[in-house]
């Protein structure tokens, strides 16, 4: 790396890379020309919820060359949070400040940004079961569906029997887009396939809301304590994780903590169920849950959906109900589950993550807890004040929105630089624990399908009418799959865990909700793409350096870049070509030599990577078992 007077991401300046732990010591070092006369340099640094800065002096540490001097110190953050930090020095003309300048970069200016630190508890493990897998996120009422005897259907919900078809998003005549539509995926048809999604590597399923609720998406649950009687029973459920686990899978539920359905049993606005809810009486055992302006046709609602009413999270009732002993978080850990994913989890107050987490470790010590942050998690300001998602009293990991931005960036039209550049902040603000199990997605049901943002037309605000029965013509959907093919290997060979979206690995396409929760299209799938997601299953399998192996970026240039995988001898190199012309990759001196696994297969020393191609290639005693 070039000399420059400080570098957070060269070890020769900081010599622990991204966060640290409180009350570890690291050595902060600043390089200066001997010429500018230095005779005092400080270490300047606050923790973000204090105003006062800490002056650390620094002392001389010898020459770099004849033209540079370096000043060095040592400090040791005392307490878990999120510090920032720069340097000043003095000379004969006065004192300077060297600051952020990007990319890890300090210069000298008198304005600039600060580098953030993240200093997390000294005792703060995450679960180890998930690292070097594969997440598998299913949408239950679209994956797989068995017939299941004479199933009722609860009134208001229309069960469809033409599986594959356009869901509905027309409006009613008043307006409403009721999400009423079934097509019947339960979880004995997420057991029928089981061993598909052992053929892709998958060690954890997440499924999307699976307990009764009025909607198809099932985000506006009904009651907590029941499985939605269109995906199966208790039993089912308690089966399938059995199941999941002779083929080496946990499950993830997804818990919708920040509101509950109108339509409940705790709000009971349309009087479905027996009990007096919120809406019906103020005497009612859940009134205390809601955040009622006006009693009882003012409410708040998330993001103003009145089918979606807020619930005070810290409230004693609702706080012992989820995160009790034998609250909803251990009851489903009981019964099989192997973690919860946070929906919406930067609307969700300290007091309930704290109490959640503390729950779920008590059920389970390996429990994941893992929530949905769309942004840098490490500093998030939601609730008024910073968030403390990752410094050990949280969230064990979360979703890496920041990473697939970066990845599907890069693919469209982005630098290689760019995409270095999102990958090493990440990596740099997120403690080592929590950054092997990010949730490494290209697309979730909350996102355009990867194929279609990847090769198609730009919604750019187009409504439903325009998204409805979009395809990418015959030229878009072919190099959409070779998109794909370059997506997903990025997205196995990072840090962190790849997310698969169900059917993403059969070519499905789609552009907002509802478009982009349709049916698998089981007998109609990609099978090129799907054999190339399983090829990538069995190297993610195989390789050690993808369990928490370093990252190193090798090369980029313009469209094209190359990044490793390393742990100790076991290395992985993946190399991509996103432009439309025929590259030659003169592989590093290290890498010749190194078998081709994947993709573009090495030749004297060269990759020859037509357009939108990759290769993957492996050093160590792990390849001969590919």
């Amino acid at each position: 790396m070039p000399d420059c007077p400080y570098n957070s991401r060269d070890m020769r300046y900081k010599n622990k890379f991204g966060a640290v732990t409180a009350g570890e010591s690291v050595c902060y070092r600043l390089m200066l020309p001997r010429g500018v006369r230095c005779t005092a340099a400080w270490f300047v640094v606050h923790r973000d919820d204090r105003a006062e800065w800490e002056y650390h002096p620094m002392e001389w540490d010898g020459m770099q060359g004849a033209a540079s001097e370096w000043w060095r110190t040592e400090y040791a953050a005392p307490e878990a949070g999120l510090y920032w930090y720069h340097f000043e020095y003095d000379t004969d003309w006065g004192r300077s400040r060297v600051t952020h300048a990007g990319n890890g970069l300090g210069r000298v200016a008198f304005e600039g940004e600060d580098w953030q630190l993240t200093v997390t508890q000294p005792v703060f493990s995450t679960p180890e079961w998930l690292k070097g897998g594969i997440i598998y996120q299913i949408f239950p009422d679209r994956f797989a569906a068995v017939p299941n005897g004479e199933t009722d259907v609860p009134a208001g919900r229309i069960l469809r029997k033409d599986w594959g078809g356009e869901p509905e998003w027309r409006p009613t005549a008043e307006g409403k887009v009721l999400n009423n539509d079934f097509f019947g995926g339960n979880l004995k048809g997420i057991m029928e396939k089981l061993p598909y999604l052992a053929s892709l590597g998958v060690t954890c399923l997440y499924l999307n809301p699976i307990f009764e609720a009025q909607s198809n998406h099932r985000y506006d649950t009904a009651d907590y304590c029941r499985i939605d009687p269109m995906l199966g029973t208790e039993q089912d459920f308690t089966t399938l994780c059995a199941q999941a686990k002779k083929y080496g899978m946990r499950v993830l539920l997804d818990g919708v903590f920040s509101h509950t359905g109108s339509d409940s049993v705790y709000f009971n606005q349309n009087g479905r169920y027996p009990g007096l809810g919120a809406y019906q009486s103020q005497q009612s055992p859940y009134y205390p849950w809601y955040k009622f302006r006006n009693w009882p046709e003012e409410y708040a609602a998330w993001w103003g959906v009145k089918i979606l009413p807020e619930v005070r999270e810290e409230d004693p009732g609702f706080l012992e109900f989820i995160t009790g002993e034998n609250g909803v978080v251990r009851r489903w850990l009981r019964a099989g589950a192997a973690g919860w994913r946070l929906d919406v989890a930067d609307e969700l107050p300290d007091v309930f993550l704290d109490a959640l987490r503390r729950a779920a470790k008590a059920e389970k010590p390996d429990a994941l807890v893992l929530g949905e942050v769309w942004e840098d998690a490490s500093n998030k300001y939601s609730y008024g004040q910073r968030r403390r998602y990752l410094l050990g009293d949280q969230l064990d990991s979360v979703m890496n929105y920041p990473f697939a931005n970066a990845v599907l960036s890069y693919l469209r039209s982005g630098s290689s630089a760019g995409f270095f550049e999102a990958v090493l902040s990440i990596m740099e603000h997120y403690p080592p624990q929590v950054l092997h199990l990010l949730m490494n997605h290209i697309g979730t049901h909350d996102t355009p399908r990867a194929i279609t943002a990847l090769a198609g037309e730009a919604a750019n605000g187009r409504g439903r009418e325009w998204q409805s029965g979009r395809r990418l013509s015959p030229g878009d959907r072919e190099r959409g799959l070779k998109l794909m093919r370059l997506a997903s290997a990025m997205q196995y060979t990072l840090p962190g865990v790849p997310a698969v979206y169900y059917g993403d690995e059969a070519g499905m396409e789609g552009y907002g909700d509802p478009f982009n929760r349709g049916c698998y299209p089981w007998g109609q799938e990609n099978q090129e793409l799907i054999a190339w997601y399983r090829q990538l299953g069995r190297v993610r399998k195989s390789c050690p350096a993808l369990l928490d192996g370093d990252f190193e970026p090798v090369w980029s240039e313009g469209g094209m870049l190359a990044f490793a995988r390393n742990k100790g001898q076991d290395r992985l190199l993946t190399v991509i070509n996103r432009g439309d012309h025929d590259y030659t990759y003169a592989l590093p001196h290290d890498w010749r030599g190194a078998k081709g696994l994947l993709g573009v297969m090495p030749w004297d020393g060269t990759l020859r990577l037509p357009p939108l191609s990759c290769a993957l290639l492996g050093r160590g005693d792990w390849v001969q078992a590919l």
